[in-house]
């Protein structure tokens, strides 16, 4: 469905996506996670070309769409459709909930007698009701809100949607009802995902296959199970000490691994490895080595240049 090779975007000196890649098969939902300004929305946004690239290629059903010209894109979009992340800024607070579903049919020419249909099928299929077609965001929930957002994803009929943490301003409550809606919605409509963020734990419970995100680039890539029963690089394993474990034993005898330092700036991105100066593992050489992703069996891609035979080298 997606295929990404060595995506770069940038802000001025600011590399926000370093030379990403990964793939996404049809139908399946790769998670990408990583901490606040690792690089994530970014990489979500201009894969659907709310940014244009700076260099590498999307790749989006077998057709090359790194270069095509706003008009070009048009019949792409009504492919590839993005839930974003805060439902509150998200939504025209001057349009109906009917009148925000409605836009992307009328965009893309849906035909006029069918649209009110289909603005009321989406509203029911998202567990709002018809009736709440007329009312404004701001007499709405936050919940309820995002069902609004997905309902306007899904009005085009895409195939590919960019969940761009879609939960992550949402009650606790809520978020279960949203993720858990999201995984129905992909099996009745043979939907792609790519959800993108920052809890390990849910993005567990959603995703086929997790790609780790630090500065830029992605540090680790492997099956959901696979990357929680086994991680591999140092970030991975750090970011999975400090996700919480309902079972008091176990989280007692687990130990937090904590990283030294804030992130570094983005337009001043660490030399060799860019995570050597957080690194618990760290050696003087990984600030010169060439770092990249590398297959350690089972598909499971890391890019830590001391991992052999599934374990980091003291």
């Amino acid at each position: 469905m997606l295929e990404i090779v060595n995506l770069k975007k940038y802000f001025g000196s600011v590399r926000s996506v370093d030379g990403v890649s990964f793939d996404i098969q049809r139908g399946e939902t790769l998670g990408l996670v990583g901490e606040s300004g690792c690089g994530k929305t970014t990489t979500g946004r201009t894969i659907i070309k709310l940014y244009e690239p700076d260099a590498g290629k999307i790749i989006f059903a077998g057709q090359d769409i790194t270069r095509l010209t706003p008009e070009e894109m048009l019949p792409f979009r009504k492919r590839m459709q993005m839930i974003f992340q805060d439902p509150y800024s998200s939504l025209n607070p001057r349009m109906t909930a009917g009148d925000i579903i409605r836009e992307p049919m009328i965009i893309h020419k849906f035909a006029k007698d069918e649209i009110d249909d289909r603005v009321n099928n989406l509203l029911r299929l998202v567990g709002l009701n018809s009736e709440q077609a007329g009312r404004y965001p701001h007499e709405f929930s936050g919940g309820q809100r995002q069902r609004i957002g997905i309902a306007r994803a899904l009005a085009v009929e895409p195939e590919l949607i960019i969940c761009d943490e879609p939960i992550s301003a949402l009650d606790v409550s809520i978020q279960a009802q949203i993720v858990n809606m999201l995984e129905d919605l992909q099996k009745s409509l043979g939907l792609t995902y790519l959800f993108i963020a920052h809890d390990l734990s849910m993005v567990r419970h959603i995703s086929s296959r997790i790609a780790v995100m630090y500065l830029g680039k992605i540090v680790e890539l492997a099956k959901s199970d696979e990357l929680y029963s086994r991680p591999l690089h140092p970030y991975t394993v750090s970011l999975l000490s400090s996700v919480p474990i309902p079972d008091p034993d176990k989280s007692s005898r687990r130990k937090l691994i904590a990283l030294k330092g804030e992130i570094p700036n983005a337009s001043n991105i660490p030399s060799g490895c860019n995570f050597h100066t957080r690194c618990p593992k760290a050696k003087p050489e990984c600030a010169n080595i060439n770092v990249k992703l590398q297959d350690t069996g089972n598909n499971h891609f890391c890019s830590c240049p001391f991992i052999l035979g599934g374990k980091i080298h003291a």
